[in-house]
């Protein structure tokens, strides 16, 4: 299977409040294609030197490899933490006419 141009990027909210705000945002502008909002997660993680819990809501983002910097420039100036997870995942094949709405959109 050939790489596609087509990206996941994934992150975290720490709220359905602000998941949402950042999904209509990613959507409206056209940086994401489709962006998937998760049920909530605990999530434990090591902040400061101290290991911490906190309920987030997942984000699945749909966009294109030309998209991803700005999308990311623009998901951190939306989120509220200091470091907002922000993971590209190639995607390296799928049903291309879904691929194609992804770029389309």
């Amino acid at each position: 299977m050939n790489q596609t141009d087509t990206v996941l990027v994934l992150s975290n909210a720490p709220d359905g409040a602000v998941a949402t705000r950042i999904a209509d945002t990613l959507v409206s502008e056209g940086l994401a294609a489709c962006v998937n909002i998760g049920a909530p997660v605990q999530s434990v993680y090591r902040w400061q030197g101290a290991v911490e819990k906190a309920t987030e809501i997942p984000l699945t983002i749909k966009t294109t490899v030309a998209k991803q910097a700005n999308l990311i420039e623009r998901l951190i100036a939306l989120h509220p933490y200091d470091v907002p997870e922000a993971i590209v995942v190639p995607i390296i094949g799928g049903y291309a006419p879904y691929l194609n709405w992804v770029r389309e959109n």
